[in-house]
């Protein structure tokens, strides 16, 4: 499963128009969970601040592989869900 957002948008310096929390688990929210972990909002800003097209996503599931957090340093995720029912409720979902 790709992302809808083309390398043109993520040039462009795009800002998100409202925000809400995660409600229950899903592919999408998986996702967010791993930039925001990394330190960003989500794909968009990590593509806009790294000047990256595509992000390293696992084939199997389609969750985010490794993520470069500001500093340069990586984090690698699992195939599997990481984001916890637990913490479901703090993922961020920004609408553009």
């Amino acid at each position: 499963k790709k992302s809808d957002i083309s390398g043109v948008m993520a040039k462009a310096d795009i800002k998100p128009k409202s925000i809400c929390h995660a409600k229950k688990w899903s592919d999408e929210v998986e996702n967010l969970y791993r930039f925001q972990q990394a330190g960003y909002r989500d794909e968009v800003e990590y593509k806009q601040v790294k000047q990256v097209d595509t992000v390293e996503c696992w084939p199997e599931t389609g969750f985010v592989k490794k993520l470069q957090r500001r500093d340069n340093t990586f984090y690698y995720y699992n195939k599997q869900r990481e984001c916890e029912d637990r913490e479901v409720h703090k993922v961020k979902v920004y609408i553009y």
